[in-house]
């Protein structure tokens, strides 16, 4: 457990929510673990429905600490990564999956959206996937989903260049449901997760089920993992990292 994340569960809601708000909420490994925990818990309790994910503060997510990637990128053997077993019960969930974005949605922040059954958007929300400028891939198979959602153009543009995708063209790319104001974010949401614990249970199962091919969004996960994992070791990650930290620009001619 953590207490940077808050796991509250009432009336058929497990409410998970990133309370990290100094650090923009970036991710840590006791994070990762939690929200994995609540996600299995989820999975084995009837009571619970609906998994409702909100962030405090600012940012829904920044995303990984950067601190975790720059030791594993450092370690002779790190390791399985808690964001895997994070990112594998996404793909496996079977109970639905609601989000409530505000401010920045990073890396991990926005590709787990992609396993969501519906999205609310603040309308400051920013969806950013910058793998490629921090020497690495693509993660929680989003390499499939997020081109089959809104076509590998725009979804290369943000895998590659590591461009921003603002909450109004989100919404019209069908990565969101509703946009919002910030304040009214958190209340749209949990009235859509409220709407949900009154649905017949096995009727949400089932079509959840046949909308989702998850032999493969597991097989990509696993594909994309081992390579994340490879690229955490290359000198071009180490190069990001140290650029990162030193607040500069990185220059991967030199390596």
């Amino acid at each position: 457990m953590t207490e940077n994340l808050k796991t509250e569960v009432a009336d058929g809601i497990m409410t998970l929510t990133l309370s990290r708000p100094e650090k923009k909420n970036a991710l840590t490994g006791a994070m990762y673990d939690a929200m994995s925990d609540g996600l299995e818990r989820a999975e084995t309790d009837p009571a619970i429905k609906v998994v409702l994910f909100q962030g405090d503060g600012d940012s829904f997510t920044a995303g990984n600490d950067l601190a975790d990637f720059s030791a594993q990128s450092s370690s002779k053997d790190p390791g399985e990564s808690p964001a895997f077993r994070f990112i594998s019960n996404l793909g496996r969930a079977t109970k639905p999956l609601v989000a409530a974005v505000q401010g920045n949605a990073v890396g991990v922040g926005t590709t787990m959206l992609l396993h969501c059954d519906l999205v609310y958007l603040a309308d400051n929300a920013r969806l950013i996937t910058p793998f490629v400028n921090l020497a690495l891939v693509p993660e929680a198979a989003s390499s499939w989903l997020l081109p089959a959602r809104i076509g590998h153009v725009r979804a290369y543009a943000m895998f590659a260049l590591g461009e921003p995708m603002d909450a109004a063209t989100a919404l019209s790319c069908g990565l969101a449901n509703a946009v919002v104001p910030v304040a009214d974010v958190r209340s749209k949401a949990l009235a859509a997760a409220v709407t949900l614990t009154k649905r017949p249970t096995g009727s949400l199962s089932h079509t959840k089920a046949l909308m989702r091919e998850h032999q493969k969004i597991a097989a990509k996960i696993s594909a994309e993992s081992a390579l994340f994992k490879e690229r955490l070791q290359t000198a071009e990650a180490r190069e990001a990292f140290s650029a990162f930290a030193e607040r500069r620009a990185p220059d991967f001619s030199k390596v």
